[in-house]
């Protein structure tokens, strides 16, 4: 695998690949801080962000976050999303995982070490459809221990739950063990679920994700997470409804936390009239149902990224889309 383009963003690099099978892409970011761009009272994290100014980020040996793409293009065909634009989903190479990792690390030979090194499975592709991001996760600690020393390694998992994914369960109950056991807790699990509402999500996910009750369901079977909950994703929306009193009925507060976002400025977005209105500037957009979900007992990260970094072609796909003549 080689870097074909190395793209500079507001937090980090966007790498153009190329893969086994053709074009991948992979991230490589630091962060600016939680008291920049997270509220999350329970953490005790309480100013409302009214705006996160672009600036300096936390240095590497605090923070590195490494996003890596598990299918070159997607299926999911998600309303909100550009990655479909880039092809149709077709599984990585465990040396595709692997060599993106690497690349991303090679961007910065002089840290050897971190309090957190975030592996992320969300950029192109529904990681769930590629079993080999299981056997790559299961040795990150091991592949990593002579480049990265006793940093901490978490790995994320970040899925739309896809129905169509006969062994979605069978993945997921991996995951779990993988979670507790290799990690101790310190790995993550993420569902994109965006609104309560499953009319709507059978729009957005273009009939592609299970309902709220087939993935509370698969969720209830699943062991108890150690460390950090599961997460519910709300990608938020104008219209997107979010029930907190539905939401909690399928998903135990002492096993789900909520994190809201701004959907991202995409190409998608714009066609089909997405979009959070005032989401990068003011807090109005996300206090409501901060409020509403943490009145029932859920804990609640908001996370807002600056203007800038959205606009950086940072969402996914969006680097090898910007190269093609319809773009």
């Amino acid at each position: 695998m080689k870097i074909l383009q190395n793209i500079k963003v507001p937090t980090g690099n966007i790498l153009i690949l190329q893969g086994d099978n053709g074009k991948i892409e992979c991230l490589s970011i630091g962060d600016y801080g939680k008291e920049k761009n997270i509220k999350a009272d329970f953490l005790g994290i309480t100013k409302e962000i009214n705006g996160v100014p672009n600036g300096d980020i936390m240095p590497l040996s605090e923070k590195w976050v490494i996003t890596i793409s598990t299918q070159y293009g997607c299926s999911m065909n998600c309303k909100f999303c550009d990655v479909p634009m880039v092809g149709k989903g077709k599984n990585a190479t465990l040396f595709d995982l692997r060599n993106q990792v690497e690349l991303a690390l090679s961007l910065h030979p002089e840290i050897t070490e971190t309090k957190r090194l975030n592996i992320h499975y969300a950029r192109m592709g529904e990681p769930t459809f590629n079993w080999l991001v299981l056997s790559h996760a299961i040795n990150l600690k091991w592949s990593l221990k002579e480049r990265m020393g006793n940093s901490l390694i978490h790995p994320v998992v970040s899925t739309m739950m896809p129905k169509n994914n006969k062994k979605l369960y069978e993945f997921l109950g991996l995951w779990t063990s993988i979670k507790n056991l290799n990690f101790n807790g310190d790995a993550g699990l993420q569902l994109s679920i965006n609104s309560t509402n499953d009319d709507q999500r059978e729009e957005m996910f273009s009939g592609n994700s299970m309902t709220l009750k087939e993935i509370s369901n698969i969720m209830a079977h699943l062991y108890d997470p150690e460390g950090r909950k599961w997460t519910l994703n709300f990608a938020l929306a104008d219209d997107y409804e979010i029930d907190s009193e539905y939401l909690k009925s399928l998903f135990p507060t002492h096993r789900f936390m909520c994190k809201i976002t701004p959907l991202h400025k995409t190409k998608s977005c714009d066609e089909n009239g997405i979009k959070t209105t005032g989401g990068y500037n003011e807090y109005t957009p996300y206090k409501k149902i901060e409020s509403e979900l943490k009145a029932v007992g859920f804990d609640v990260i908001v996370f807002v990224p600056s203007i800038e970094e959205d606009e950086s072609m940072i969402t996914c796909g969006n680097a090898i889309l910007a190269h093609k003549k319809d773009w």
